[in-house]
């Protein structure tokens, strides 16, 4: 009987249908993020507003989660990061961002083996998402729950609801991902009819917006039409799968599960080349990536082939190997390898040493392998040992139970082995009708497999695909052909052009060399203006550096002067005891340090024409919470682009803002009223900008056009709008919204081409 080699469900790492077969567990997604960490922390720092940097860190976050490896040094960074994250979208009330930021902790802690957390958040996201009706969100939450389910009927549901959340909510990609997990899960339980449809539907979602890594979804259709015995099409998408891997340059474990997959379906078309040479590439890229699991499946594959190809010693010195340098305890593994040794000592006779495995891997799957997923590897295996042994009452109870779960997968190549050896079997009895119909069985199913129209289809399939290969290279000669032609007529053209060059270069050698005369003594010449033209450069460059330091000096002072002040100011008010007096040096303290901002923000920086409004808003408001300690009261919504204004406009915009937050905290929200605060600075067109700065706190009194219009306020801000020829509007709609529109001065816009990054 023809060894098969043995198929645990448990170690299924991108279908590889072999021993050991493992699947590549998604972890919020597919794989990977493929944006290089670096970039993603210069974007982070170059970002436009908070919520796109909430995101970016989400990103960053998510890379550290999915790194290759498992290092407890990444899940670290990625906590940290996720947890940075989490508090930037609660301060802004962006939504979205929290949400993730739950997800995301939820599968921290997931990876770092801390499951009842894991789990606990993640029905805290999926609630969350439920609430603010994010559907996309909500399918991820489902996918993630799945893989904490073990019963594969409620995780099969998961999935499918996740499948419908994506596909409501629009998000094609993460629906056809679901797909081919659910197809995956199926195809681990070996029910490939259930698999089939939804793979293929997956497949026509990938196609349908060009998503072009296909090879996954091809390597598991293989999986499934070996399980129904439909080796022309495993071979077809085993192929495609190679040939789409190597089109997109991947080199990860998944092209180990590729060649793995394709050298088992060789493995049942008994090509036995075939079959070591793919998975001795498999085994190779496992060797590379030190994957204990990865190794030890391919290595017990090998085995199988060298058990089959009658080389019992070879297998026997691998198993031994891979027991010397990649130790496990896993209670399959090992079961994986007393089935080889069991095989291996069957096929060479030494019958008491198999019994002692058969007795192992009975006690462990039963005797009909009821309690194993392996069902055919376990079953042929004890069928053929009982032949063996003449025990034939359990042969046949076994080849007949191996016949029916061979008939209801539809895999007519188990089925014609499972009657060659009952044909023989029959015949060693004496039973010649039943052992000629066991006889014919075999024949017509081992015909249906292996011969006519599906060999010419898989003989066509190789020959394709060795075709492209050749094609390829066929290509490159001919390239290298037409470069060859090429250079030999530029080498012909290039000698008859020497020949004519020789008789007119000697005729205008006279001429050269009277030019030569000429330039070298024009060459002198410039040699002398470049050296003055250096020397003024250089004594430019050295008034240009000092006049950069005197004007930060210029700045420093100002901005010293304007801190001696705001002292003074403050010493003064100790001996003052009039409360509007102390008011009105508190105004002028905060109106000060809104300019002495400015001038130290100049004098910081590479830039001292012009200065980032953003970060000068955001320091602003940090100094009013501090002075007013408004944390528990008043929330501060910032939503300000990067505006890079000049001293002559960024000083009265700044007394401005200082001004309008001052009246918001002080009036806006009497007897301890909690409320908001929005400043927005945004561009609207061209070199035009608005300021709003709006509360939705107690707004104007009724009569505050008689008694508050002309207030020192007021008119400061209304007079400081004049002076950057802006517009003032004040509305009072359910609180107080102030507006300023104006436009940029450009007289220093050459300074704005690379401004200092905050």
């Amino acid at each position: 009987m023809n060894f098969i080699p043995f198929i645990s469900s448990k170690y299924r790492l991108c279908t590889l249908c072999t021993a050991l077969l493992f699947l590549l567990a998604p972890i919020l997604g597919n794989a990977q993020s493929k944006e290089n960490p670096d970039q993603l922390k210069k974007k982070i720092a170059s970002a436009e507003n908070d919520s796109k940097k909430a995101e970016l860190l989400l990103a960053l976050s998510y890379y550290y989660l999915t790194k290759q490896g498992e290092f407890k040094e990444d899940l670290e960074t990625a906590d940290s990061i996720n947890l940075e994250a989490k508090k930037l979208s609660s301060t802004l009330g962006y939504k979205l961002g929290k949400g993730k930021a739950l997800l995301l902790e939820a599968q921290i802690y997931r990876e770092k083996g801390d499951e009842k957390n894991g789990l606990k958040k993640t029905h805290e996201a999926l609630s969350y998402f439920q609430k603010n009706n994010m559907i996309t969100q909500q399918g991820e939450s489902y996918n993630e729950l799945a893989i904490y389910e073990k019963d594969l009927e409620k995780k099969a549901n998961l999935k499918e609801t996740a499948i419908q959340l994506f596909k409501k909510s629009g998000a094609k990609e993460k629906q056809a991902t679901s797909l081919k997990e659910l197809g995956e899960l199926y195809s681990t339980s070996e029910n490939p009819d259930k698999a089939d449809p939804l793979l293929q539907e997956a497949l026509a979602i990938y196609k349908s917006i060009h998503f072009k890594e296909l090879q996954g979804v091809y390597n598991i259709l293989s999986e499934v039409n070996t399980q129904k015995g439909n080796f022309s099409e495993a071979l077809k998408y085993s192929l495609l799968a190679e040939k789409t891997a190597l089109a997109m340059h991947d080199n990860s474990l998944q092209l180990s599960s590729i060649y793995n997959h394709a050298a088992l379906v060789y493995y049942y078309l008994r090509q036995n080349e075939k079959t070591e040479e793919y998975w001795n590439k498999a085994l190779e890229i496992a060797r590379y990536y030190k994957d204990t699991e990865y190794v030890r499946t391919i290595a017990d594959n090998l085995s199988s082939l060298y058990i089959r190809e009658k080389k019992e010693d070879k297998a026997l010195k691998l198993i031994k190997e891979m027991q010397d340098h990649y130790p496990t305890s896993n209670i399959e593994r090992i079961m994986t390898e007393n089935y080889l040794l069991f095989n291996i000592y069957r096929i060479k006779k030494n019958n008491a040493k198999a019994r002692i495995y058969y007795k192992i891997m009975a006690a462990h799957y039963g005797e009909n392998a009821e309690r194993n997923g392996n069902t055919f590897a376990v079953l042929r295996s004890f069928s053929a040992f009982h032949y063996q042994v003449k025990n034939y009452e359990a042969f046949y109870r076994t080849i007949k139970k191996l016949d029916s779960a061979a008939i209801s997968m539809g895999n007519n190549n188990i089925r014609s082995e499972s009657h060659l050896i009952w044909f023989r079997a029959d015949s060693s009895r004496g039973d010649y009708l039943s052992a000629i119909k066991h006889y014919q069985l075999y024949k017509s199913l081992s015909d249906s497999v292996f011969k006519g129209e599906k060999s010419k289809q898989i003989s066509s399939l190789q020959v394709e695909f060795e075709s492209e290969k050749k094609d390829k290279d066929i290509d490159l000669l001919r390239q290298e052909a037409k470069l060859q032609k090429i250079q030999i007529q530029k080498d012909n053209v290039i000698k008859y052009v020497f020949i004519g060059s020789v008789l007119v270069l000697i005729l205008i050698l006279a001429l050269l060399y009277n030019g030569f005369r000429i330039k070298k003594k024009k060459n002198k010449q410039l040699e002398i203006k470049r050296q003055q033209i250096n020397e003024q450069n250089e004594l430019n460059k050295k008034m240009l550096l000092e006049k950069e330091w005197l004007l930060k000096e210029i700045h420093h002072r100002v901005k010293n002067n304007l801190q001696i002040v705001i002292s003074l100011l403050n010493t003064q008010s100790a001996y003052l005891d009039n409360e509007d007096a102390l008011m009105a040096i508190q105004n002028s303290q905060h109106r000060m340090h809104a300019m002495s901002l400015i001038h130290q923000k100049l004098y910081q920086s590479d830039n001292l024409a012009n200065i980032d409004m953003s970060w000068y808003i955001y320091e602003l408001i940090s100094y009013m919470r501090e002075c007013f300690d408004t944390d528990n009261k008043i929330n501060f919504v910032l939503d300000t682009e990067k505006v890079y204004l000049d001293v002559a406009q960024a000083v009265p915009l700044g007394l401005i803002i200082n001004e309008a937050i001052n009246n918001a905290i002080k009036y806006a929200f009497p007897l301890d009223k909690k409320g908001d605060v929005h400043i927005e600075l945004k561009n609207i067109g061209e070199n035009n900008y608005q300021l709003v700065i709006s509360d939705n706190g107690v707004g104007l009194p009724e009569n505050f056009e008689d008694t508050e219009r002309n207030s020192l306020g007021m008119n400061l801000m209304m007079g400081l709008t004049d002076q950057i020829d802006g517009t003032f509007d004040m509305k009072n709609d359910n609180g107080l919204s102030i507006k300023i529109t104006f436009t940029r001065s450009t007289e220093f816009e050459g300074s704005t081409e690379n401004p200092e990054i905050i």
